[in-house]
């Protein structure tokens, strides 16, 4: 398998990479965020009744507000990912073979050996491939053609990455 495909200087293309994986890695903050919100809330309601109600709220009123600021937090990060990104746009390239994927930006290159991937996890706009737990590069799908697109997806399966 050889793929080779030119990535163009799209001042939005580094955002949207920045964005794919700070979403893999930040999705938790959500979650955690929802759960306060929920216990906080449910808190708030419990406590009205009680005598304690004075003593309980002001920590419930805590949760629902660390909750909230906590779901916050990833879309923050995204925007502001985006946001500086922005002035990163250079040409590159992408040449995935059997043994490693390496890519050109600019003046720089960088490789991962499949040896080395952990596993690679499919997004509507990249596949993102992770060493160990760490999302380490993302390959852009709509850059490639479909039979290379096919092509990937099927060695990937064929390895057990693809999640």
């Amino acid at each position: 398998m050889h793929i080779h495909f030119d990535v163009p200087a799209d001042p939005a293309y580094p955002g949207r990479v920045a964005a794919a994986l700070s979403r893999v890695r930040l999705r938790r903050y959500g979650y955690i965020g929802a759960v306060l919100v929920a216990v906080g809330a449910i808190g708030l309601v419990v406590s009205r009744g009680s005598d304690r109600a004075e003593q309980i709220s002001p920590l419930c009123l805590a949760m629902v507000v660390a909750g909230l600021l906590s779901m916050l937090y990833s879309p923050w990060v995204r925007w502001r990912a985006r946001r500086r990104s922005s002035g990163y746009a250079v040409e590159g390239a992408y040449d995935i073979t059997d043994d490693n994927i390496m890519m050109r930006s600019g003046t720089q290159s960088s490789g991962i050996a499949w040896d080395g991937v952990a596993q690679v996890k499919d997004t509507p706009d990249f596949w993102i491939v992770f060493v160990g737990r760490m999302p380490a590069t993302v390959i852009p799908r709509r850059l490639m053609s479909s039979e290379d697109a096919e092509t990937l997806r099927a060695y990937l399966v064929k390895r057990g990455l693809l999640q």
